[in-house]
């Protein structure tokens, strides 16, 4: 196996995984601040998965970005990693490529300002907390218009479905609040 092919498949495993991580991540967040699993398993529970998860991604997501740059055949420059969309692919791998970016750079935010949140004001918090949203969508579109495995009936059912599963709970959560407690 050479090392461009080591590289590309170790960017996608790990792209994909970081994506798996988010969108469990996204999902349990939701449910935990609207109460809509409330009967079916504890917060306890669902606390536990969306801390694992906020700290799961961020490895796959450097793993992923290592690997696309060092890859040769992905031409991935640094300088695409840091200014969304300016890299030298068309038009639609640009769009791909700075949706990533933007991707990250919000959910790098979110990440920072979890661990910093004790010390933020609440309300503060709470707002940034929800670009998380706007990075989902944009990591959707990375993978959608980037990622090679999309192609794949199972993840790309796997990954509409956990995005329409998003929008559902997000739309109960804007529409109804946090449920009342039993």
């Amino acid at each position: 196996m050479s090392p461009d092919l080591y590289l590309w498949m170790m960017g996608r495993v790990a792209g994909l995984t970081c994506f798996t991580a988010l969108s469990i991540s996204l999902v349990t967040g939701v449910a935990l601040r609207s109460g809509l699993f409330a009967g079916v398993t504890s917060n306890r529970a669902m606390r536990a998965a969306h801390e694992f998860t906020i700290i799961l991604w961020i490895p796959l997501a450097l793993l992923h970005v290592v690997a696309m740059v060092l890859d040769q055949t992905a031409r991935v420059a640094t300088w695409d990693l840091i200014i969304p969309f300016v890299s030298s692919y068309d038009d639609r791998g640009r769009l791909a490529l700075g949706s990533g970016t933007l991707s990250l750079d919000l959910f790098i935010l979110v990440a920072l300002t979890g661990y910093l949140r004790g010390r933020l004001d609440a309300r503060a918090w709470r707002w940034i907390h929800r670009l998380a949203y706007p990075g989902y969508a944009m990591l959707f579109l990375h993978a959608v218009l980037g990622g090679t495995d999309f192609s794949s009936p199972i993840v790309s059912a796997l990954a509409w479905s956990t995005a329409f599963a998003l929008a559902i709970l997000s739309l109960g959560r804007v529409l109804w609040g946090r449920l009342p407690a039993r």
